[in-house]
């Protein structure tokens, strides 16, 4: 009878990949965004590699802080004696657990010791939440500054290229309290003492190596035991325990599903301003068609003589000078609150030959300083010798005593 090949369970990705339906022409359902292979960069050849921080960063962290900064000694017939700091594996504690005290190979115990052991990892929810562990949505981004694909070189700054930046995506790390069981082992008080009070000293500080990471550890109480055997040497032991605040990213192939790890950003070339000698070399290398400006009222182009005077005169006529050197200034004789009218007396300037038609833009109305834009007025004239300006969807009222300024071609 042949074995069969018990089928493999498909993961939570796979089962919601299937539940997705295909919209595409082709039928192929979309793909994943950590999934495509624009997003999916080697870390072959690299010399950041993939951050992450376990357990065991941890463990080191309070052996370096042991060694390093507590660095605990005692006397010891009359001489200085750094007191060792052991790790309690399984056999190690399990024989200073039977025996209430830890020996080496040859039987003898031994003092001063300190061994620690972790004992509980618990999960820290009052900080970082990833939702979905699967797939986290929070990174922490981080950029290299100079890489093989981001060099520094005259050519790029010469011609204002942006190179390629090179990012890495952190998760968010997971955070725990952990606690860890130590044991001291000294042959008197007086040393146990000493020891105690640079471990106590030290409580409530970030321990670990400032190159690599360090953690926030505390300790709450200090029991201390003295054994006093017949037949046997005598034994102080302390027990206390470590609380430490830690982190952990993990590098498990499961984190790899949702973290970008590696990824770069878009090239960019910049151009700046560029001139010309003239119109016509700038138009030429621009490839911009010409086009003919419209001809004036009183250009020539054969005679430079004025049009409106049959080619005989030189420029303009004396009425069209003083036309457009017309611009006078006057005062409302009275206004009015219903319909909202400021009456002047005056007339508006007759437009000469080959000169645009006045609009409402060509004058300007001002009540008691304040400038009426041409969209709320509109000037008319009245009879020979009045003009009005009639006022619409003004935030104010027109009264009587308002001064009222009309600006424009006018005689």
């Amino acid at each position: 009878m042949a074995l069969t090949r018990k089928p493999i369970p498909k993961s939570q990705a796979e089962l919601s990949q299937e539940t997705i339906e295909p919209y595409l022409d082709n039928g192929k359902a979309p793909v994943l965004a950590n999934k495509r292979r624009e997003n999916q960069r080697t870390l072959k050849d690299d010399e950041v590699k993939q951050f992450s921080v376990g357990l065991k960063d941890v463990d080191e962290a309070i052996f370096f802080y042991f060694n390093n900064v507590i660095r605990p000694s005692v006397i010891q017939n009359s001489l200085k004696v750094n007191v060792p700091v052991l790790y309690g594996s399984p056999e190690r504690w399990a024989a200073m657990q039977k025996d209430g005290y830890y020996r080496d190979n040859n039987g003898k115990i031994q003092t001063p010791l300190i061994m620690i052991k972790r004992d509980s990892i618990e999960k820290n929810r009052t900080l970082g939440n990833k939702m979905d562990a699967n797939n986290p949505v929070h990174f922490g981004i981080f950029e290299k500054k100079h890489s093989q694909k981001n060099i520094y070189d005259n050519f790029s700054v010469l011609n204002n290229r942006e190179s390629v930046k090179e990012f890495y995506g952190v998760i968010i790390p997971d955070y725990i309290n952990l606690t860890y069981s130590c044991t001291i082992f000294t042959e008197y008080v007086e040393q146990m003492n000493k020891i105690v009070e640079s471990i106590n000293f030290a409580s409530d500080s970030y321990w670990g190596d400032p190159e690599r990471f360090k953690f926030r550890a505390s300790i709450d109480t200090f029991t201390t035991i003295t054994e006093l055997t017949q037949g046997q040497d005598r034994v102080v032991k302390t027990t206390f325990q470590i609380k430490m605040a830690g982190y952990v990213i993990s590098d498990t192939i499961n984190t790899s599903i949702g973290n970008p790890n590696k990824f770069f950003s878009k090239a960019a070339l910049k151009f700046g301003l560029e001139t010309a000698g003239n119109t016509d070399i700038l138009n030429t290398r621009a490839k911009t068609p010409t086009t003919q400006a419209p001809a004036r009222f009183f250009d020539n182009a054969s005679t430079g003589g004025s049009t409106t005077t049959g080619g005989t005169g030189s420029g303009m006529t004396a009425e069209q000078i003083a036309y457009v050197g017309l611009q006078k200034s006057i005062l409302a004789d009275s206004n009015s609150m219903q319909p909202l009218v400021a009456t002047f007396t005056t007339t508006i300037a007759n437009t000469p030959t080959g000169f645009p038609a006045l609009t409402e833009s060509d004058f300007q109305v001002f009540i008691n300083g304040i400038a009426i834009p041409p969209v709320n007025r509109t000037t008319t004239t009245a009879t020979a010798t009045t003009v009005i300006v009639t006022f619409n969807n003004l935030d104010f009222n027109l009264d009587s005593t308002d001064q009222v300024l009309l600006v424009g071609k006018l005689s």
